[in-house]
């Protein structure tokens, strides 16, 4: 009995320190891991659109490069600071804080923090721990207006923006002068919700334009722009869609999206970060050439190959600034 005892105490002890062995190399592999905190837009995740998108190309890098990431939401931290905050102290190896409206945030608990690495995605911070990154929405914009003008049969378009702001201004200007640059004659009705979260909101001003004759409508306005997009399709005109691809929430209106590749971004930002160990400093923009935009396939409207080519060729000279 006193043996039976002694090996099973034995075994036991064995498998303790075996336990205690297993939890430290999971623990040790969990430590050598990248970890990337992010702090996601206003709306959060279901925006169908730009939250939607950067946690894609997380998702992406936890898949393929193995690496860790945690999120905050508005509506669980309640401010953007506190977020942001939380994930510091998780002790992530970057935090993101994504989109314009974070910034003010951001720069706070950066400079509580003047160790920890901090990325800003769509505004530009001076200070030395964040780096910026932007994107060229008006070269993606630019496209969505040579695609609507090549479209439209009424010569009116419709331009609706999440908020009056200098971001939001780069798609509407884009999206102008790349329709006027098929036909100066062209005009497009623009306006701003003043809110990125609200569909309802969308179909309504969507529905307005259409009553005055616009047939191809453009969003950069995150969910509210979807309103706009399904309002389009109820009434038989077409839409563009915005930061991803979106046609897949109205397959009867949707010609093409321009893509803020947002996921792109997350994805090479953590891929940088396995390779080498830390991420490029400064103020980093992305447009067609980087791959940060580009326009979605072409679909439900006939396109002659002309008007492809034109497409095309408009999309090689902002590439190269010619």
């Amino acid at each position: 009995m006193t043996i039976t005892k002694n090996v099973a105490a034995l075994l036991m002890t064995i498998m303790i320190i075996l336990s205690g062995c297993s939890q430290q190399e999971t623990s040790n592999m969990v430590d050598n891991k990248v970890k990337i905190g992010i702090m996601l837009s206003d709306v959060g995740l279901g925006d169908q659109s730009f939250s939607d998108s950067a946690f894609a190309g997380l998702e992406r890098a936890r898949d393929e490069l193995g690496i860790i990431f945690d999120y905050r939401e508005l509506k669980e931290s309640e401010t953007y600071e506190k977020g942001l905050t939380e994930l510091v102290n998780d002790n992530h190896d970057v935090v993101v804080g994504l989109g314009f409206m974070v910034q003010e945030d951001l720069e706070k608990v950066a400079k509580k923090f003047p160790e920890q690495r901090f990325i800003l995605i769509d505004a530009v911070s001076e200070l030395e721990n964040v780096t910026s990154i932007t994107f060229k929405e008006d070269q993606g914009s630019f496209l969505a207006g040579v695609t609507a003008a090549l479209t439209t049969k009424t010569n009116k378009l419709g331009f609706i923006g999440g908020d009056d702001v200098p971001l939001i201004n780069k798609f509407e200007q884009g999206f102008v002068e790349g329709a006027k640059s098929i036909d100066p004659a062209i005009t497009v009705d623009v306006k701003y919700a003043g809110d990125f979260g609200n569909d309802q909101l969308g179909a309504s001003l969507a529905r307005e334009m259409i009553d005055n004759g616009a047939d191809v409508l453009y969003a950069a306005a995150g969910f509210t722009g979807v309103g706009m997009l399904k309002e389009a399709q109820a009434k038989k005109v077409f839409a563009i869609g915005v930061d991803s691809d979106q046609y897949f929430y109205a397959e009867k209106a949707v010609i093409t999206s321009m893509l803020k590749n947002v996921d792109v971004a997350m994805y090479q930002m953590a891929k940088q970060l396995t390779d080498d160990g830390n991420v490029q400093t400064g103020h980093v923009e992305l447009g067609i050439a980087e791959d940060g935009i580009d326009l979605a396939p072409l679909r439900v409207n006939h396109f002659t190959n002309e008007e492809r080519k034109q497409i095309e060729d408009w999309k090689e000279k902002l590439s190269n600034g010619s």
